[in-house]
């Protein structure tokens, strides 16, 4: 890789301290990450706030499953 002025860049080795902090940033940011995902996740799969969201398509959807269930045998 290219260093800002045109020349490679010098390979500096990085200490045992300095990789662990690394893998405990990467850590932290992977566990908000996966907590922000549980989140959209659960907000989208919740039917309450689908028909709070929804209320017509809710309503009709209701009504067609009535109906469906109503022409059974």
């Amino acid at each position: 890789m290219a260093g800002s002025n045109g020349q490679p860049k010098a390979y500096s080795p990085r200490s045992s301290a300095e990789l662990r902090a690394e893998i405990e940033r990467t850590r932290a940011e992977l566990a908000t990450s996966v907590s922000a995902l549980r989140e959209e996740v659960s907000v989208a799969t919740d039917w309450r706030q689908w028909v709070h969201r929804h209320p017509y398509a809710s309503l009709g959807a209701a009504f067609a499953v009535g109906l469906w269930l109503g022409s059974r045998d």
